[in-house]
């Protein structure tokens, strides 16, 4: 089951600070939150599959063709 993460949750999840998660989500390595209304909030699926590739030791260019296909599979699921 799919959930949405806060910033707090990915945070500690990740281990990434927020500036280098939005660093990262400017530089396309890590996916946009889903807007809800004033709240931010990632799917738990695109967060998990970002922190698999990083243990997998993934590439850069690897890891922003990933985020984008995480971003139009979520662009087309709606």
């Amino acid at each position: 089951m799919q959930t949405l993460l806060r910033l707090p949750d990915v945070m500690a999840a990740t281990a990434l600070a927020r500036p280098t998660l939005y660093r990262d989500m400017k530089r396309g390595l890590f996916p946009r939150p889903v807007k809800l209304g004033r709240v931010s909030a990632w799917p738990s699926d695109a967060v998990n599959a970002i922190i698999a590739a990083r243990i997998a030791g993934k590439s850069d260019e690897e890891i922003r063709v990933l985020v984008d296909d995480l971003q139009r599979q979520r662009a087309n699921a709606a």
